[in-house]
C-alpha cells in the first residue's frame, strides 16, 4: 500500500469515497474498516500476520446503487491491484468457459502493468535519450557518437532512402564549422551528428520516413482462441515463444513515430523485469482486490424440496471456494498465493438470496452489507455533489464547443423526479437511469452545439417539462426506458 494510505483512518477513507459516491454509508464504513485492517496487519509480526485472513465482503443491492464504484474507488485510493469480474462468465471445470483461476491471472497482469508504469516513470528520461541516439544512428549510418558507439540492436534498422548529409548541409553552418559537402561522403563526425540532433529536437525531421524492424504482433487471431484452452497453452509454454527473440517485420514510419517506438523499446529494456514481477506478486498477495459481480446469478435458485439442483452453478461456486479460502494459482509469472487477497462479491439477489449460495462460500464472506435503493433525493445529490457529477460532465463537454450550459436547481429537481419515477414504474437500474434522462434532455442541444459557439443555454423547469411532455401530462415513461 502507498505511504499516504497508511496514514488514512477509516473516517478519512469514507470522506474520500463521499467525494464520488452519494449515500451507502454502511457499505463505505464496511470497506473502510476492511482496508484499515489490511494496513494494521502489515504492522504485526510475521508469525501473527500470516494467521490473519481478510474479512471478505458481500454487497447486496439492486443494480446502479454504487457497488462496483465503491470497490473501484477503494482500490484506486490505496493503489492496490484491482479487477472486476462477472461470476456468470466462469463455468465449472469440464464445461465450456473460463477457468475461475483466470481471475487471479488477470489480477496479476493488472499488477504487472501497474508496477511497470511506476518503475518506468523514473526511467523515461534515459529511455528518451537512448532512443534519440538510436534514431541518429539510423539517420546517419556510419557516423557514430564518439562517446557512445552503435550497439548491436541498431543493426536491425534499415537506413532511410534520403541523404542525411544533404539534409544537414541545408542548415546554416555554425561559426567555425566545416561545410557538410567537405566530407566527400566520409563520416562527418560529431559536427553532423549534433546538427541532426538539433533538427531532431526541433521537430524538423518528424515528417521524414524511415524503415525500421519491429516485433510482429499476434493480432486479432489470438483473440479467437481465448478461454481455457488458450490460457492453459500460454501457461504451459511460458516464455517459450520468446526464446528465439520473436518475429520481426519491417515498417515504414515517420521519424516522429519511430522515436516513440524506439523509446518504448528502450524503456522496456531498462525495466528490471524480475524486480517488477516480484513487486507485483507481493502487491497481489498482500493488497490485491477482486470484485466478483453478479454472484447471485450462480446461486442455486431451486429449493432443495423441489429438486433439480443446477449442477453447473454449484460447480462454479465450488471452484471459486478454494481461491477465496486461499490456494496457490499458477500463472506465467510464477505461483500466486490467494490467502490474503480481499474478495468483494456483489449481487442484486432479487430472484435468489444469499442463503442459496453453498454454505462454505457463504462462510467466506462474513461481512454482509445491504445497499439501499436510490431515491429522488439521492438522484438530485448524484447530479450535483460528486467530483465527477453528471451535470458537471455535460457542462464540460459542451464547453468544448464554446457553449455555456447552466442547469438551474428546479430543473435538477425535476430531472431527479423523472429518473426516480422511471425506476419505480419500470426496471430499476439505479443511477444509470440518470444518464438516459440526461441524454434525452440534451440530445437536441448536443446535436446543434457545433453551430452554437459562443451561446449560453439555460436549462430551467420549463425546458425540462418541454422535453418530457409525456411525463408531465400522462406519466408515460415508455420512451425513456433503456
Amino acid at each position: 500500500m502507498t505511504t499516504e494510505f497508511e496514514t488514512m483512518t477509516p473516517r478519512r477513507i469514507v470522506e474520500e469515497l463521499d467525494r464520488y459516491i452519494v449515500g451507502q454509508d454502511k457499505a463505505k464504513r464496511a470497506v473502510a474498516v476492511a482496508l484499515r485492517n489490511r494496513m494494521r496487519r502489515q504492522r504485526l509480526p510475521d508469525d501473527i500476520r500470516d494467521e490473519i485472513a481478510p474479512k471478505n465482503i458481500l454487497m447486496i443491492g439492486p443494480t446502479g446503487v454504487g457497488k462496483t464504484e465503491i470497490a473501484r474507488r477503494l482500490a484506486k485510493l490505496c493503489g492496490a491491484p484491482f479487477i472486476k469480474v462477472e461470476a456468470t462468465k466462469y463455468t465449472e471445470v469440464g464445461y465450456v468457459g473460463r477457468d475461475v483461476e483466470s481471475m487471479v491471472r488477470d489480477l496479476m497482469a493488472s499488477a504487472i502493468s501497474m508496477v511497470k508504469a511506476e518503475i518506468q516513470a523514473g526511467l523515461k528520461g534515459e529511455a528518451d535519450r537512448r532512443a534519440e541516439e538510436r534514431l541518429l544512428d539510423l539517420l546517419l549510418p556510419g557516423i557514430k557518437n564518439s562517446d557512445e558507439p552503435i550497439g548491436p540492436t541498431q543493426a536491425t534498422f534499415i537506413a532511410p532512402a534520403f541523404d542525411p548529409l544533404a539534409a544537414a548541409s541545408a542548415q546554416p553552418a555554425s561559426p567555425g564549422s566545416g561545410k557538410a559537402g567537405d566530407t566527400g561522403g566520409r563520416p562527418a563526425g560529431d559536427g553532423t551528428r549534433e546538427r541532426f540532433r538539433t533538427l531532431l529536437r526541433e521537430g524538423k525531421l518528424d515528417a521524414r520516413e524511415v524503415e525500421i524492424s519491429v516485433n510482429a504482433s499476434g493480432g486479432p487471431a489470438i483473440e479467437i482462441f481465448q478461454g481455457n484452452q488458450m490460457e492453459e497453452m500460454e501457461l504451459a509454454l511460458g516464455g517459450l515463444s520468446n526464446l528465439f527473440g520473436g518475429k520481426k517485420k519491417r515498417r515504414t514510419v515517420t521519424v516522429k513515430e519511430a522515436r516513440t517506438l524506439l523509446a518504448a523499446e528502450e524503456l522496456d529494456k531498462l525495466t528490471d523485469q524480475d524486480k517488477a514481477v516480484a513487486e507485483a506478486r507481493h502487491r497481489v498477495e498482500e493488497t490485491g482486490i477482486i470484485f466478483i459481480d453478479e454472484i447471485d446469478k450462480i446461486a442455486n435458485r431451486e429449493s432443495k424440496a423441489g429438486g433439480g439442483m443446477d449442477v453447473s452453478r454449484e460447480g462454479v461456486q465450488r471452484d471459486i471456494l478454494p481461491i477465496v479460502e486461499g490456494s496457490t494459482v499458477n500463472t506465467k509469472w510464477g505461483p500466486v498465493d490467494t490467502t490474503h487477497i480481499l474478495f468483494i462479491a456483489a449481487g442484486a439477489f432479487n430472484v435468489s438470496k444469499p442463503q442459496d449460495l453453498i454454505p462454505e462460500l457463504q462462510g467466506r464472506f462474513p461481512i454482509r452489507v445491504e445497499l439501499e435503493a436510490l431515491t429522488a433525493q439521492d438522484f438530485e445529490r448524484i447530479l450535483t455533489e460528486p467530483k465527477n457529477a453528471l451535470i458537471k460532465q455535460y457542462v464540460m463537454l459542451l464547453s468544448a464547443e464554446e457553449v455555456s450550459l447552466e442547469i438551474q436547481a428546479d430543473a435538477v429537481h425535476r430531472i431527479a423526479e423523472i429518473a426516480a419515477a422511471a425506476n419505480s414504474r419500470t426496471e430499476n437500474i439505479g443511477a444509470r437511469r440518470l444518464q438516459t434522462v440526461m441524454e434525452r434532455l440534451l440530445e437536441e442541444l448536443s446535436f446543434e452545439a457545433p453551430e452554437m459557439a459562443g451561446a449560453k443555454v439555460v436549462v430551467d423547469l420549463a425546458f425540462v417539462d418541454s422535453r418530457f411532455k409525456d411525463f408531465a401530462e400522462r406519466q408515460d415513461l415508455a420512451r425513456y426506458i433503456l
